[in-house]
This record gives C-alpha cells, structure tokens and sequence, in this order.
C-alpha cells in the first residue's frame, strides 16, 4: 500500500515536473520571439530614425542652397536693373552719335563750297589791300585751292590751312617787318627797302636812301615823300624792324583817317 502510494506521488511528481518543463520551454520560447519581435521594432526604429535624420539633412541642405539661390537671384536682379540703365545709356549715346554723323555728314558736303568761298574773299582782300609780301599771300592761297582737288586732304583739312591763312592775315595787322624788293615808282623798277607798319603804313626807300615814298591806299600806287621829311624816320624804322636798333618813337607818314 505503501509502496503503491509512493509510486503515484512519484508518477504525480514526474507529471508536475515534466509539466513544468514544458511549461518553462515553451515561456523561453515566448520571451525569444518577444525579444526578437523588439529587436526587429528597434531595428526598424533605427531604420526609420535614420532615414529621418537623413531627410532632416537633406532638408537643411536644400534649404541653404534655395537661400544662396536667392541671394543670386537678388544679385542678379540689382546687376541686370544696372546693367539695363547702361545699355538704355548706350543706346542714348549711340542715337546722339548716329545724329551727329548725319548732321557731320551734312557738314561735310557743305565745308568744300565754304572754303572756295572764303578763299575768293581772301584772294580778293589781298589783291586790294596794301602790297606787301604779295607773291607769298596769293602763293599760300593757291596752294591750298589746289588742295581742294586732292584726294589725301579732307574738307576739314582744308578748312584748317584757310583759317591759317585768315590767322596770318591777321597778324600782318600787328606786326613790324623790313624787307627788300623791287619795286615800280613812277614807271621805272627800284630796288627798296620796304617797311611795313602793320596795315597803317607800307613805306620804301632805295637803298642808297636817296629816295623814300610811301603806298597810297586810294590810287593804289607809290607815292614819292619829299626829300628829307621821313628819310631819317624810314631808315631807323627799318633797323628796328631788323631788330638792329632799339625801339623808339618816330614821325612817320601815316595817312590821316578819314572823317564821316
């Protein structure tokens, strides 16, 4: 009895144990799956974290490109709104300068006929005014009508020699000289010393001082002084004019203007 007792707590135990081990194996086995299901959700966790923090980057990045982006685009709207007021510039001085052609070249066919003209007048002022240095004068004035003819010399050129010339008449109205030439008095060929004082009086005397006259502006001709008025004053004058005797003042024949 006793025996058969034991053997049934004995039987029972083993039942409660074997029961128990089932038991304890198949809780390791619910922990195992648990603990691998956390591991997967904190995998994927990382997974995702990851990509987020990747996408944060991403997303910062984007962001300080778009801001340089901008800050190009600004810049390159205050340069091109420059760079439109200076071709707006431009474009105003090119029509100021296309309308300064057309009107240069207007200028410029207009310059030809001006210069024969102002040569005409010239040639005819030097023809009527007191003779002096005539050969020079009228010599410079046909030299620059022939260049009128020239291919090489532009109008403006021409332009310039003639108000050369209307510049060195000029001066002849201001200016003392002496020279020699020969010249006609009363019919016959003398050989003179001229002495200019500007355009008031055109003087000569021979060169042995014998004679001395003085240009007529109104018969156009040489009128011959009377012996020993101004022949001492010519013969100092002309050494002034040389430079051959210091300036000082003298009587000369200066013809009186005329009154209205």
């Amino acid at each position: 009895m006793t025996t058969q007792r034991f053997k049934t707590v004995l039987l029972a135990a083993c039942v409660a144990g074997g029961a128990l081990g089932v038991a304890a194996s198949t809780g390791a086995q619910s922990l195992d799956a648990i603990l691998d299901v956390g591991k997967a959700r904190t995998a994927e966790a990382r997974s995702s974290q990851a990509k987020i923090d990747r996408l944060a980057d991403e997303t910062r990045d984007l962001l300080s490109d778009y801001k340089t982006v901008m800050k190009q685009i600004d810049g390159l709207k205050v340069y091109n709104a420059r760079l439109d007021r200076q071709i707006a510039n431009q474009n105003a001085r090119i029509a100021d300068i296309d309308e300064s052609i057309a009107e240069a070249a207007v200028i410029q066919r207009q310059i030809p006929p001006l210069v024969v003209r102002m040569l005409d007048g010239l040639e005819q002022f030097v023809q009527f005014d007191m003779p002096f240095d005539l050969d020079t004068r009228m010599g410079n004035i046909e030299a620059v009508r022939n260049n009128l003819d020239r291919s090489d010399v532009t109008s403006a050129e021409a332009f310039r020699q003639v108000l050369e010339l209307y510049s060195i008449e000029l001066q002849y109205g201001r200016g003392i000289e002496s020279y020699s030439d020969t010249i006609e008095v009363n019919g016959a060929e003398r050989e003179v010393d001229i002495l200019r004082i500007g355009r008031v009086a055109l003087i000569y005397q021979t060169t042995d001082g014998a004679e001395t006259g003085a240009w007529n502006k109104d018969t156009q001709s040489w009128d011959v002084l009377p012996a020993g008025d101004y022949a001492g004053a010519v013969r100092k004058g002309v050494r002034i004019a040389k430079k051959q005797a210091t300036i000082e003042l003298l009587n000369m024949p200066v013809a009186a203007p005329e009154a209205n």
